[in-house]
């Protein structure tokens, strides 16, 4: 399998498991090391022995903040205003995603902040085209 296949290999079971509610991510049999989004080697050793894994969905939200209309692709535009988020994944990586139970106001995002950081849980967000990982926090 040459390198273009793998990638989209990883990339259509990413996004049919998403479809399922399955979280993926690869993870790497020489480092143990965990790359999400999955891609076809390790983004920590480089290593091409890479593996499946899914992930329990849970993590902690550090980061908070809005977007700036317009959204930053037409999918978006039906959920605009939305809040957005860095997020620690319970397995290790840190992932940017749309955070959900969280308004996109000045007053909902400072009271995000002052609680410091914040359990949250995955999700799949239902878009027209394509379904994305968001997740809820437990503010």
């Amino acid at each position: 399998m040459n390198d273009v296949t793998l990638q989209a290999s990883v990339l259509r079971n990413y996004y049919e498991g998403l479809s399922r509610g399955v979280f993926r991510a690869m993870k790497c049999s020489r480092c143990n090391g965990i790359t999400f989004p999955p891609t076809g080697c390790c983004e920590h050793c480089g290593g091409w022995d890479v593996e499946e894994t899914a992930l329990s969905g849970d993590a902690t939200l550090v980061f908070a903040t809005h977007n700036i209309t317009p959204a930053c692709h037409p999918r978006f535009e039906e959920i605009a205003p939305y809040v957005y988020g860095h997020l620690q994944l319970a397995e290790g990586p840190c992932v940017q995603a749309i955070v959900l139970g969280v308004e996109a106001t000045p007053e909902a995002l400072r009271k995000v902040f002052e609680a410091g950081p914040v359990p949250a849980k995955a999700e799949v967000l239902k878009m027209a085209d394509l379904d994305v990982l968001a997740f809820r926090a437990k503010a």
